[in-house]
């Protein structure tokens, strides 16, 4: 956001906040007139805090005017309006008027749809997704978005079945019928290819199996966010797919409500009848005040149970490889892993270094973040990621420009784009492409003829053109 667009948004929330402790100033008569602060160049200058917390920015802002007021008799009353700000949680104070937290179950009430090239657009308008469906309602809008992702993740899953012909494999592979459980997906010859297996393995973060990230699928198209456009061409280039589901690690539940706590036992001075009568006038205030102006929708507390061996991106990359990555036929394994996929990837590396070095023939990684020196790879695994691993990173320089090295293990690259959710989708071809040079000589396998097709991916082909912009 620009500086003076800041300043804006700070005006207009101070304005409301303003008009929400009218009562406040009322009581204590400060003049509204007084709450005159030279705005820019007090954000210029706590412009680090006001990024991070802006709504303690407005309180911060308050206590600068009320400071300025002059007189001793004022200078009580400003006390005690302090004393009562310091009770206010703003942010909370901002969400008095949220409308209700509860959203549509599916694309079809939220009134949305993927066109014929996969653009998610109104099924009315025509136009793209709107974030700030309501202006001032940050957190009311940031949880619609989200309810709107939970319903593209279920979107992808079908497509995943229904378009690419994939089929779920449930972890742990003996889950009982009590425990939490995650799944992977599986091409129908994932474990039986004799020559080839792709693997592809996201980044961290809410997206789930099939995803590369869930604001370019909302934002952008089905192409550049999800995996089915390298699905496709797996397929079509004769490999078993699997495609992994790394960030989906616990079961979340709704947490039984705490117990009352019981009266203190310990002995006091005050008789019991005066103590009771104080504790509810104590109680009705706070109750009041609350009520009154602490009223924002209560979220229900959850907890998290983990899902067994699969508690973490890095549990999951192992317990897949040790139960259907080691155990598929293929002779040779690829393997696509974004961003914080890399990091596991390497793990993996550290725990199965002979068994990967056996079994994978090439890794190509977009923007990983993983970082040789702080997980202690070994010599030998940087030499073997030199030899064996391409990681095309976000650059202003053109596709497949080599860089410098940062670290002595794989090799860089531009992905073309400067943008990390792009990496992966902007280095499609060059991944193939590199994948087929890696292959060697009499592996070529062209079994598959299920080649398979989405709304969004009649672009994707072997002269995939990926020359537009960002």
């Amino acid at each position: 956001m620009c500086f003076q667009g800041l300043i804006t948004e700070v005006v207009d929330m101070f304005k409301q906040l303003m008009k929400r402790c009218q009562w406040l100033l009322d009581d204590c008569y400060l003049d509204i007139r007084l709450l005159r602060v030279e705005l820019p160049a007090v954000i210029h200058k706590n412009r680090k805090s006001m990024l991070t917390r802006p709504c303690a920015f407005i309180q911060f802002i308050l206590w600068i005017t009320m400071a300025q007021i002059p007189g001793q008799e004022d200078k009580e009353k400003t006390t005690a309006l302090k004393d009562l700000l310091s009770r206010i949680d703003l942010d909370e104070l901002m969400k008095k008027d949220e409308p209700p937290l509860t959203f549509p179950k599916t694309l079809e009430e939220f009134e949305y749809a993927f066109n014929e090239q996969g653009k998610l657009r109104h099924t009315t308008t025509g136009e793209a997704f709107v974030f700030n469906a309501r202006e001032d309602l940050h957190r009311w809008n940031q949880k619609r978005y989200e309810a709107l992702g939970e319903i593209i993740t279920q979107y992808v899953y079908e497509l995943l079945e229904k378009k690419c012909n994939m089929t779920k494999a449930i972890l742990p592979v003996d889950v009982t019928e009590e425990e939490p459980r995650s799944f992977i997906y599986l091409s129908a010859d994932a474990m039986s290819n004799p020559a080839k297996l792709l693997v592809l393995i996201q980044g961290g973060g809410v997206v789930r199996a099939g995803q590369w990230a869930r604001r370019l699928i909302i934002n952008q198209d089905l192409d550049s966010g999800t995996q089915i456009p390298f699905i496709t061409r797996a397929k079509e280039e004769g490999y078993g797919v699997m495609v992994l589901n790394p960030n989906e690690n616990h079961l979340e539940v709704e947490r039984p409500a705490k117990p009352t706590p019981l009266p203190s036992s310990e002995a006091s001075d005050e008789p019991a009848e005066k103590r009771e009568r104080k504790d509810d006038r104590e109680g009705k205030k706070k109750r009041d005040f609350y009520e009154k102006y602490r009223n924002p929708q209560r979220e229900g507390e959850t907890e998290q149970i983990p899902i067994r061996e699969n508690g973490s991106p890095e549990e999951h990359v192992l317990y897949v490889w040790d139960h259907f990555m080691s155990k598929a036929t293929a002779r040779n394994i690829f393997i696509v892993a974004h961003s914080y996929g890399g990091l596991s990837l390497v793990e993996l590396m550290i725990q199965r270094e002979a068994q990967v070095k056996n079994r994978v023939c090439a890794v190509a990684m977009t923007d990983s973040v993983h970082n040789i020196w702080q997980q202690d790879a070994s010599k030998s695994i940087q030499e073997w990621l030199q030899q064996h691993c391409r990681n095309w990173v976000s650059s202003p320089e053109p596709l497949d420009t080599p860089l410098e090295p940062m670290l002595p293990d794989c090799p860089r690259v531009s992905a073309g784009t400067e943008r990390h959710e792009l990496t992966s989708w902007r280095s499609f071809n060059s991944i193939f492409q590199f994948f087929g040079e890696a292959l060697p000589t009499g592996d070529e396998y062209e079994g598959s003829s299920n080649t398979v097709t989405t709304r969004s991916s009649h672009r994707t082909k072997h002269d995939h053109n990926h020359d537009h912009h960002d």
